[in-house]
């Protein structure tokens, strides 16, 4: 899992089936590694810090089981901690 920043979201014309009703967010990992793009479980939103499963992993949730992922958002970071 990786902590990332919520930096915007994704809008896709087009998705496989098993994406439908997902939204998908633009995330960057904290420390760095480029942008990624992926489902939120959560309901994250820009600004937002949150835990992102990666790999096999974001596919491990009851809601993603199945679903063509590799990103996935688990959690929202609480900032006051």
């Amino acid at each position: 899992m990786q902590r990332c920043h919520v930096t915007g979201s994704t809008v896709a014309t087009q998705k496989a089936a098993g994406l439908t009703g997902f939204s998908l967010l633009t995330v960057t990992p904290v420390g760095g590694g480029g942008e990624l793009v992926a489902v939120d479980l959560v309901g994250a939103g820009e600004g937002d810090m949150v835990l992102v499963a990666m790999g096999g992993a974001a596919r491990e949730t009851d809601q993603t089981r199945g679903v063509p992922t590799d990103a996935a958002v688990v959690a929202i970071v609480d900032p006051s901690r």
